[in-house]
């Protein structure tokens, strides 16, 4: 297997919750890394890991974006990172598949499955001249499952959050 990494500047994790049932509100996360393991050829993918810096949530209104980073939602001042880290996935078609890993929030850590599409595999054309993973990824997850809580019981915010991921992989090896 070669080794991947995320190519911060091509990849995007943004979500959308649901805000007193009127609409999705959206967010996106700016500061990552990431790193993983695959074969293009047999599809084996193996250690997988990203950690997103919680505090680099933005929801396009400043107020907003104070809020969600305080203990109501991602209590950035005690629990910084958000990480995701698996050990394999499986492929279902030549370019679908999924991968099911650890998702950790607030210090809970709940299993969470990514449906995955490799979008294109090339020789980037520009600089590096590295082969490139082009991805796309998609989960849902209950945020009341990793402890928070604000605003579910009484509708004012959502508790599913729609997960999105898009992403150039850059191989190292």
């Amino acid at each position: 297997m070669a080794r991947y990494e995320l190519d911060t500047e091509h990849t995007n994790v943004y979500f959308t919750i649901e805000h007193i049932g009127y609409a999705r509100t959206l967010g996106i996360f700016t500061e990552l890394e990431g790193a993983f393991s695959y074969d293009v050829e047999t599809q084996e993918l193996g250690e997988v890991a990203v950690t997103i810096d919680a505090s680099s949530v933005n929801t396009f209104n400043d107020r907003r974006d104070g809020h969600v980073r305080n203990q109501d939602f991602l209590h950035v001042s005690d629990h910084p990172d958000i990480t995701f880290v698996a050990n394999g996935g499986t492929a279902e078609s030549d370019v679908n598949g999924t991968v099911t890993g650890d998702l950790t929030i607030l210090g809970v850590t709940q299993p969470v499955t990514l449906d995955v599409t490799l979008n294109k595999v090339a020789e980037y054309p520009f600089g590096h001249k590295r082969e490139v993973l082009g991805l796309s990824m998609s989960t849902t997850i209950q945020r009341s499952d990793f402890g928070m809580t604000y605003g579910v019981d009484n509708g004012l915010v959502g508790d599913e959050v729609r997960i999105n991921i898009e992403t150039e992989a850059m191989k190292m090896d």
